[in-house]
């Protein structure tokens, strides 16, 4: 049995966060030109309430909608792209009575002590897609250069810190059970089930790829030499006509970068950010290094006894890991040693996301759950798994075992990656 009280306190927390990602914002801004990587931010927050009607009470409760052209406005599975900038929404001030409508009726159906597993299932569905739709918002407004959110600050700055104390570890290998096991809280069907898989012995860089890193790749033309680049890779540079990464600026000689609105030194030991997986793939033929497999990373952050967290089994706190934007951006890849995972590994958990080799494509005996447009529809080559959260995660959705997946041209995501050494 799950408890009500607990549930209808992670309700009010993502619909808070939610509503503070927006808070700033008028309808003027909320309602932006198209662009294929981001949806009108006034569509997304209207989303996220329909989800949770959808599942937690239209779905459970058999109940009515609550607005009369909810399905038609806000279902991602029939409302294209497109059409989300099309559709006569709601104002801001409409989207949000709807929002706290949906909100209420959910929390007042949440009266008992307890809440049966089934029931709790589509609770915890609606709290997981509302704080991925966080994140995709704070994506957002760093790809319109809006100011950070309201009381987002930047985090000390960890000049001093001038070495990454990089390095590899070697990791044995040997059979891994890749996957989530069963008995957890909450999890996608895209992490079911843990299956045995046979690793080679292979080493992993301690830390992730800093901006010093990477800036000796850009510095040593590294966007202009086409060796480095795979076919689709080079296609895509020429297309955008890349030179570096998509938020660095060059000034007097040296790099800055676009932080929202504001333009800031680069951090040398803070990890790269927002880099696709062909920059990724690129970087790692220059370094002559690779990126991990997806059962690598999950063996170096978990080890053979399966831990949730790179640290254990506890949950997620500030010291270990970077996460709910507790402060603005990356910190350096020196900090959070008490996240360290068993093998040595850093940041494995928080910061940036990190890129793997692997196509998403689902494990054997996949079964989709009853939100079959979570997984299924993206499952193939043009997507890569990605791992370990970033810095505007929400600590109660991420673990070692989740799968992340975007297409490999992306680059408004706050990702980084870590490299492993080639294959002797």
């Amino acid at each position: 049995m799950y408890s009500a009280a607990e549930l209808r306190s992670m309700l009010l927390d993502a619909r808070q966060r939610t509503l503070d990602l927006v808070s700033d914002l008028s309808d003027e801004r909320l309602t932006v030109p198209e662009i294929d990587i981001i949806n009108p931010p006034i569509w997304e927050i209207g989303h996220v309430a329909w989800f949770q009607e959808r599942w937690a009470l239209r779905h459970l409760r058999g109940e009515r909608p609550i607005h009369p052209h909810a399905d038609e406005f806000w279902d991602s599975a029939t409302v294209s792209h497109h059409a989300r900038w099309e559709l006569p929404l709601p104002s801001l001030t409409a989207t949000q009575a709807y929002m706290q409508q949906v909100l209420d009726a959910v929390l007042e159906r949440l009266s008992e002590a307890s809440v049966s597993e089934d029931e709790a299932y589509f609770h915890w569905l609606a709290i997981m897609h509302e704080d991925m739709h966080g994140e995709a918002l704070a994506y957002t407004r760093q790809t319109l250069g809006y100011a950070p959110p309201p009381g987002w600050r930047l985090a000390a700055s960890s000049a001093s810190l001038k070495t990454t104390g990089g390095g590899d570890v070697e990791i044995d290998g040997g059979i891994y059970r890749l996957g989530a096991l069963p008995g957890q809280r909450f999890v996608f069907d895209n992490e079911k089930w843990a299956h045995e898989v046979d690793l080679a012995p292979f080493a992993i860089a301690r830390c992730a790829v800093t901006n010093e890193e990477f800036a000796a790749f850009v510095n040593d033309r590294g966007y202009q030499r086409r060796e480095w680049w795979s076919d689709c890779g080079w296609k895509w540079r020429e297309r955008e006509h890349a030179e570096h990464p998509v938020y660095w600026i060059p000034q007097a000689g040296k790099w800055a970068y676009r932080l929202y609105d504001q333009v800031l030194p680069l951090p040398d030991t803070e990890p790269v950010m927002h880099v696709n997986w062909y920059e990724a793939e690129a970087y790692c033929r220059w370094a002559g290094r690779r990126l991990p497999s997806e059962a690598e990373w999950e063996l170096a952050a978990s080890g053979m006894e399966k831990e949730q967290y790179p640290w254990g089994e506890e949950q997620p706190t500030a010291r270990r890991a970077h996460l709910d934007a507790c402060s603005l951006g990356t910190v350096s890849v020196r900090d959070r040693a008490s996240g360290d995972s068993a093998n040595g590994c850093r940041q494995m958990i928080g910061n940036v996301w990190e890129w793997t080799a692997t196509d998403f494509l689902p494990y054997p005996g996949f079964a989709v759950d009853p939100y079959k447009e979570y997984s299924q529809p993206w499952f193939g080559s043009e997507r890569k798994v990605l791992r370990g959260g970033c810095w505007a995660t929400r600590s109660r959705l991420i673990r070692n075992t989740w799968r992340n997946y975007f297409q490999k041209d992306r680059r408004d995501i706050f990702a980084g990656f870590r490299t492993c050494a080639p294959v002797r």
